[in-house]
């Protein structure tokens, strides 16, 4: 089986022989439901494969369509429309600046339908070409990663200003451009509000959040049973969907992203592929300055999910779009929606980087340290596991000493045990308060108390006083209350203690 890993190109994988989900009913529902489109979805979802099978189904290319559902209900008799293909991975507006590398592609374009422009202005030029192509016959309309030039300048608020601004200018074109096109398909990885962007386009429908979008793209597990039924025989079902599963747009679905599961019937080893592919570096210091690193749970409205400013960026909206965060839940009655990590390779790869950050970018990777931290607790060792936490902490710079307050340290605790792979919580809820981190392993129950220059006294008799352990009393575990203090005057863990219940 030839698995299709970061191809684009419909017609390169049905020429070449590659494996191919069908989605082309899903594509034929969804022209029934109108004609300007707009869905975002996070990198390496297949957003440019859906526009290249679009483009080759209204090129008329039938031959690439055989065995597939479309076949039997496409009109292969009806003339080919034009097809106005722009994407903007491939424009250059990095060096030549985006309205002039966007004009520069709007002539290409019309050159490529054998049109010629006589206007010389971006806005003029591409509603030019929109007339002149389809005053004949009706075109097609594709425009993948509509917001790529704005992305790239999320570090850079004046640049992707200015870039927002030729944009908003560009598009402005399509709504009196109506009667030339037929039909219309942007994608993106964000979802910009309609003022910011497409002020004039009333009749843009975004799929991002609606049933005709939930499965567009993405494997579902019952595509993943039956096209790839063989390879996945040589694997453990419910640990690759542990893994690889868990992304929804409506609360009910799980998809999983092509690139990551291809890669892993390719490999058949449980590692991180979609993250590695671009680390989130903005993403993870914008976490870190506004001190978001607990994200499971989170409780959101539609308009959190649905628009994106980069001006004052907030974490949810960003984590949700890129997919960092999905969606878990959707209660209709209050209009929220509960999000969480799709699964376990994004929730590992990220908070791995988030700690990393967290520590001023430590000499070495944070993992080793963490397995050695969770043997150390599995094995009743709290010295070996002390030395381990204050080790790390020597890393952190000295001006992050001297800045930031105990809710930092508790986010360096909560990412150092979430990465440890057993149970463990950030200030878990028990019937009269909450701990910092509670840690449980084969044989023990550990609830750990953080003290910024404060006691371990006062630590453990919060442990005691709040019964921490008593929702466990059932449990034949041997349960421990561990105070810990730091010093910032000394940079590192200055005392402990124990007890046991």
């Amino acid at each position: 089986m030839k698995y299709p890993i970061g191809i684009q190109s419909f017609r390169k994988i049905r020429e070449e022989g590659y494996v191919y989900v069908d989605k082309t009913r899903q594509i034929y529902d969804l022209m029934g439901h109108g004609n300007y489109f707009f869905l975002s979805r996070p990198r390496r979802f297949g957003k440019s494969l859906l526009l290249s099978t679009l483009y080759e189904l209204y090129t008329g290319q039938e031959t690439l369509f055989r065995d597939l559902w479309i076949h039997a209900h496409w009109d292969w008799q009806a003339a080919p429309r034009p097809v106005i293909w722009l994407k903007f991975a491939q424009i250059d507006y990095k060096t030549k600046g985006l309205e002039a590398a966007l004009l520069a592609e709007v002539h290409r374009v019309a050159k490529e339908l054998g049109v010629s422009l006589s206007e010389d202005t971006l806005k003029s030029s591409f509603s030019e070409l929109l007339y002149e192509v389809g005053r004949s016959q009706k075109v097609v309309l594709l425009i993948d990663e509509y917001d790529k030039p704005i992305i790239d300048y999320l570090d850079d608020t004046p640049q992707a200003e200015a870039n927002r601004d030729v944009l908003k200018n560009f598009y402005s074109v399509l709504k009196d451009a109506d009667p030339y096109i037929e039909f219309l398909f942007l994608t993106g990885v964000s979802a910009f509000s309609k003022v910011s962007i497409f002020s004039d386009l009333n009749n843009l429908s975004n799929i991002t959040l609606s049933p005709q979008g939930y499965t567009l793209l993405g494997i579902t597990q019952e595509e993943l049973d039956t096209v790839f039924e063989t390879p996945m025989q040589a694997h453990d079902r419910d640990k690759v969907r542990e893994w690889y599963n868990g992304y929804s747009w409506g609360g009910e679905e799980r998809l999983y992203n092509p690139f990551s599961i291809l890669r892993f019937l390719q490999s058949g080893q449980y590692q991180n592929y979609w993250f590695e592919t671009g680390t989130p570096t903005f993403l993870v210091k914008e976490m870190r300055d506004k001190q978001f690193y607990e994200v499971s749970g989170i409780e959101a409205a539609v308009s959190d999910l649905s628009n994106f400013d980069y001006r004052h960026l907030n974490p949810v909206s960003v984590l949700f779009q890129t997919g960092y965060l999905t969606i878990r839940h959707y209660e209709p009655e209050d209009y929220l929606y509960t999000l969480d990590y799709p699964n376990k390779e994004v929730r590992f790869s990220l908070e791995q980087v988030l700690l990393a950050t967290y520590l001023g970018h430590p000499s070495e990777s944070p993992l080793p340290r963490i397995v050695h931290l969770r043997r150390a607790l599995q094995q009743k060792d709290l010295p070996s596991a002390i030395d381990i936490l204050n080790a790390a902490f020597a890393e952190i710079p000295y001006e992050h000493w001297q800045k930031e307050n105990e809710h930092f340290y508790h986010a360096l605790i909560h990412l150092i045990f979430r990465l440890l792979g057993v149970y463990v919580r950030s200030e878990v809820h028990t019937a009269r308060g909450r701990c910092d981190a509670l840690v449980e392993t084969a044989d023990y129950l550990y609830a750990f108390e953080f003290k910024l220059d404060r006691p371990v006294a006062e630590a453990l008799r919060q442990i005691r006083e709040k019964g921490y352990l008593s929702a466990y009393a059932d449990s034949p575990k041997e349960k421990i209350g561990v105070g810990v203090s730091f010093s910032t005057e000394q940079k590192g863990i200055v005392d402990w203690g124990v007890e046991v219940d």
